[in-house]
């Protein structure tokens, strides 16, 4: 496993020494805090179309950014390489922010090892031979057209990322940390005398190329298959208020994005999240637990630390029910006397850090699954979901469910195409009347937007069941 204090030392013309004087340079306006971001990081992608390979690519991207803080207010500015000389521009930069020059000599800083250890990985995907990794694209294309004759194509693709990072911090610490991700996607077209449905499937994480077994790989492709095939004799989605319920795993998704933004720390300390100022207040069923936690092993979400060089964690936020706590940053915990938890993340050295969800998910009930669905009279069963939005203040969202069936009688029965989910996250979570007790996490394919920023996140649930929410479709 590389050093990766070593890595930069070493591998670039920046020492300890340049470190600690350049963290004085970022406070020589009068900051209150400063660090230092250093990120070289090594991206592949991989895709098969039409049986081919269409595109393979390779980036290598370096930088460093430099962070100031002062009160409320955050200088930041970066460069594209990593030298003393750049740095020292960047940070004279990012520290007018600040507007009392004083004289600050070099800051001591302490090398600190990460105190876990999540994604230990000895065949990182990126460095086996091409033909090892087409071997593995060619095996989801075979595999997800043996399916069904209706396949009609398959877009497969295999894409990698080496990052090493190192952060240097006014408080004394110079902690670094070497994070592989890997995603494996594919997605089929199913045709019916004209009638064109798609499926997806995939996953990923912290992992190397012997995650992706054989097995795995016709898992993959045969789900994205079957949920392609499904939709073939889907019928238009009922449209209307009625009792929902969400599968396991996935479908966390709603939860990450009607719930989990509106509990980042940034939101709740500027009072523009619905549920700014409601700590300890109910605002879900008390069936409802909801946890973020950066800590899973070779989880999507996961960090040794975050992109501030503080340990991630296990974050209750809303316990039986009611809130406990929102995800903090390092600005936002500083201006409300709140503890980190480990939830500062940024795309990139481009980019100031903030509050970012890692893996959420709600924990595991008692309920049978089985029995939930069979409880149901009238309903709708959600298993896989597209594309969604929400609005962060008042909490409204919308969905689209990309796999939904209807529940007639407390049974599945016809598969609906169509169906959008509209609903309020604070108010849909205080209808949950079951939750089961077969709590999964996604396959390893979520990714997180905010502000521009991209970051890869884990969401996860139990089967859940909402007993009133408008479903948008078509008759």
């Amino acid at each position: 496993m590389v050093n990766p204090i070593r890595f930069f030392t070493e591998r670039f013309p920046v020492a300890i020494g340049d470190i600690e004087e350049l963290l004085g340079t970022a406070l020589s306006q009068g900051g209150d805090y400063a660090d230092l971001y250093f990120e070289y990081t090594v991206v592949n992608n991989l895709s098969l179309e039409e049986q081919i390979v269409k595109t393979a690519g390779r980036s290598i991207n370096q930088g460093v950014g430099v962070r100031v803080i002062v009160g409320e207010r955050s200088g930041y500015a970066y460069c594209d390489a990593i030298d003393a000389t750049e740095i020292r521009r960047a940070a004279a930069t990012a520290a007018h922010i600040a507007s009392q020059p004083r004289a600050v000599g070099p800051v001591g800083v302490t090398i600190r090892r990460p105190e876990q250890n999540l994604y230990p990985v000895e065949n990182i995907i990126g460095q086996q031979p091409i033909e090892r990794r087409i071997e593995l694209l060619e095996r989801l294309d075979s595999s997800a057209r043996g399916f069904d004759r209706r396949i009609r194509e398959v877009q497969a693709g295999l894409a990698d990322e080496y990052k090493v990072v190192m952060i240097a911090t006014s408080t004394g610490v110079l902690i670094g940390d070497v994070q592989p991700l890997a995603r494996m996607r594919v997605m089929c077209i199913a045709d019916e005398d004209g009638n064109l449905q798609s499926g997806v499937s995939g996953g990923g994480g912290r992992l190397g190329i012997d995650h992706f077994t054989s097995d795995l790989v016709d898992r993959y492709a045969r789900e994205a298959a079957r949920q392609a095939v499904v939709q073939l004799d889907a019928r238009e989605a009922p449209a209307g208020s009625m009792e929902v319920v969400l599968g396991p795993g996935w479908p966390g998704i709603l939860l990450h994005e009607a719930v989990g933004h509106g509990l980042e720390a940034d939101f709740n300390r500027k009072g523009s999240s619905a549920f700014s100022g409601m700590i300890g207040q109910r605002v879900a069923s008390d069936l409802c637990t909801v946890v973020d936690e950066g800590t899973i092993p070779h989880r999507r979400g996961s960090l040794n630390i975050d992109d501030e060089g503080n340990p991630t964690s296990r974050t209750v936020l809303i316990e039986k029910g009611i809130l406990r706590g929102y995800l903090q940053d390092r600005l936002s915990a500083s201006l409300t006397g709140a503890s980190l938890t480990g939830n500062g993340r940024r795309e990139s050295y481009r980019h100031l850090p903030m509050p970012r969800m890692t893996n959420t998910y709600m924990t595991s009930g008692e309920s049978d699954p089985e029995e939930i669905i069979r409880s149901v009279k009238r309903g709708l069963y959600a298993v896989q979901f597209g594309g969604g939005q929400v609005d962060i203040t008042s909490g409204k969202f919308v969905f689209s469910a990309s796999e939904a069936y209807l529940i007639e009688d407390g049974r599945l029965t016809a598969p609906v195409k169509g169906a959008t989910l509209i609903g309020n996250g604070p108010q849909s979570l205080t209808r949950v009347t079951a939750v089961g007790n077969d709590l999964a996490l996604d396959e390893g394919i979520g990714t997180c937007g905010k502000d521009g920023q991209s970051v890869p996140v884990g969401v996860g649930m139990p089967t859940i069941a909402i007993s009133e929410m408008t479903v948008g479709g078509t008759k």
